[in-house]
């Protein structure tokens, strides 16, 4: 068998970073074909669930490149975009994917040769990563179904909302002008991604059946009573529902979520 070809996404801002890619071509400037170029109007358009998306299709690698802070052609589209892929780490973090394998980087219409550059980077950090354990005829499983949990949280509001406030927390403060600093809001955000992944894995697994608190902590890898903790606020939230009860043991089954 030859070497590894990493298969490589690449979502590319239509102002800057295409035209940077466009100009590497011109130029005659090499780089590694890995690349499968996806044009959009902003990075900021590149909604949460897309990259997660692409992962559970196979793709070894996503690289998102957008204009260089100041130039957005819509003035913070490329910032937003950068938390948003902040958010996404943490949730790959939980996976059991390498979060190394999505990338986020700024290439202006006049770089070509720092396309090639980055481009040429990322392929080589994805060969040593290796190939996707979602590729091939036998993907992996457990991975599969952790990205459906991330995507699903991904998907709710909450963390959409705390990701969009980040600069008006950390920069601009509350309704009482205080400030957030930056580690105490990533800390809170990345409590939040991780409870709102628990929460949406205990959906996905108790879609298909009622199941125990004890059966959902084995699964979840989590102690009992912080399993029960989620699902009181679950069933708040109406995303779980008692089911039914065997001797002294409820079992609880998921609900529709709007």
């Amino acid at each position: 068998m030859g070497e590894f070809e990493p298969k490589i996404i690449g979502f590319l801002c239509n102002w800057c970073s295409y035209a940077g890619a466009d100009l590497a071509g011109v130029s005659r400037i090499q780089y590694p074909p890995n690349i499968r170029i996806v044009r959009v109007m902003c990075s900021g358009r590149i909604d949460p669930i897309i990259p997660l998306e692409v992962f559970m299709r196979g793709a070894d690698g996503i690289l998102v490149l957008g204009c260089h802070p100041g130039d957005c052609h819509y003035v913070e589209g490329n910032l937003y975009e950068e938390r948003k892929i902040k958010m996404l780490k943490m949730l790959i973090a939980l996976t059991g994917l390498e979060p190394e394998r999505l990338k986020l980087e700024w290439v202006s219409a006049s770089e070509g040769q720092r396309f090639a550059q980055v481009v040429t980077e990322f392929t080589e950090q994805i060969k040593k990563l290796g190939r996707s354990p979602l590729s091939g005829e036998k993907p992996n499983q457990k991975i599969f179904e952790n990205l459906q949990a991330a995507k699903n949280a991904a998907s709710d509001f909450r963390l959409r909302v705390l990701v969009g406030r980040e600069r008006e927390l950390t920069e601009k403060g509350n309704v009482y002008e205080e400030k957030v600093s930056q580690e105490e809001f990533d800390s809170l955000l990345g409590e939040v991604v991780e409870a709102e992944f628990i929460r949406h894995k205990i959906h996905l697994l108790t879609k298909t059946k009622p199941l125990s608190v004890k059966a959902l902590a084995e699964a979840v890898e989590m102690k009992p009573g912080a399993v029960l903790r989620q699902i009181v606020e679950m069933r708040r939230r109406n995303m779980i529902a008692l089911d039914h009860v065997e001797g002294t043991t409820p079992f609880y089954k998921a609900l529709e979520v709007g």
